[in-house]
C-alpha cells in the first residue's frame, strides 16, 4: 500500500479508535471507583409508591409530564435522540444522569437521583443515560430503584464521548434556555450536594 493510502486509512479510522479508547477509559474509571469508593452505602432497594407519584408529579407542565409517562423506559437513538429531546425540552431546565448497572457508585447514587427527580419533577426535566450496559442487568436494577424518567441507551459511548465524560456516574446540567451549564463527574455522596447543583446550574 502506498504511503498516501496508508495515511488516508489512518485518518479514516482515527476517530473510531479514539472513541473506543475513551469508552474503555470511562469503564475502567467506573470499575476503579466501584472498587475504591468509600462513600456511605445507599439503599439497594428504593421503591416509589403510586401515592408519592401523584402527590409529587401530578400537574407537571405537559413537556415534563411526557417525560414522566416514559418512567423507567429504555429509549434508543443514543446521542441523536438525547440531544433532540433536550432541544424539545427548551423552556425547562434539564438534568441528565449517566449511569450503569455495572458501576457500584452509580447504584449507590441512583436512589439520591430518584428522590430528587420526584421533588423537582414539576420544575426540572430529568433524563437518564444507560452507558455501556447489559440490558438485563439494567432492567433488574431499575426494578429495585425505579426512576420517574426514561434512560437513553448508550451502548457504544456516543453520548459519553460527546460530553467528554471521564467518569461514571456523571450528571449534566442545562438551564431553561437550553444552555449546557455544568457537568458533575463522579458520584453525588448526598442529596444536599445534588440539590445545591440543581439550584445553581439548572434553575439559576
Amino acid at each position: 500500500m502506498a504511503a498516501s493510502d496508508t495515511l488516508h486509512a489512518m485518518r479514516r479510522w482515527l476517530p473510531w479508535i479514539a472513541g473506543a479508547v475513551a469508552l474503555g477509559a470511562i469503564v475502567a474509571i467506573g470499575l476503579s471507583q466501584s472498587q475504591e469508593s468509600k462513600a456511605p452505602k445507599q439503599p439497594t432497594v428504593s421503591k416509589i409508591t403510586a401515592q408519592e407519584l401523584h402527590a409529587k408529579l401530578d400537574g407537571a407542565p405537559p413537556a415534563l409530564a411526557a417525560v414522566h409517562r416514559q418512567a423507567n423506559d429504555f429509549l434508543p437513538g443514543a446521542r441523536t435522540a438525547l440531544l433532540k429531546r433536550v432541544s424539545e425540552l427548551r423552556g425547562h431546565p434539564v438534568v441528565i444522569n449517566v449511569w450503569a448497572a455495572w458501576c457500584v457508585p452509580c447504584r449507590a447514587e441512583l436512589p439520591v437521583i430518584q428522590r430528587a427527580s420526584l421533588d423537582w419533577g414539576k420544575r426540572v426535566a430529568f433524563l437518564g443515560v444507560d452507558f455501556g450496559d447489559n440490558r438485563g442487568d439494567a432492567e433488574k436494577l431499575l426494578g429495585k430503584i425505579p426512576l420517574t424518567y426514561p434512560s437513553y441507551e448508550d451502548p457504544n459511548g456516543q453520548i459519553s464521548h460527546h460530553y467528554k465524560l471521564l467518569a461514571t456516574p456523571s450528571t449534566i446540567y442545562y438551564d431553561a434556555a437550553g444552555k449546557q451549564t455544568y457537568i458533575h463527574q463522579g458520584q453525588y455522596l448526598d442529596r444536599a450536594q445534588l440539590d445545591d447543583d440543581i439550584k445553581r446550574y439548572a434553575l439559576s
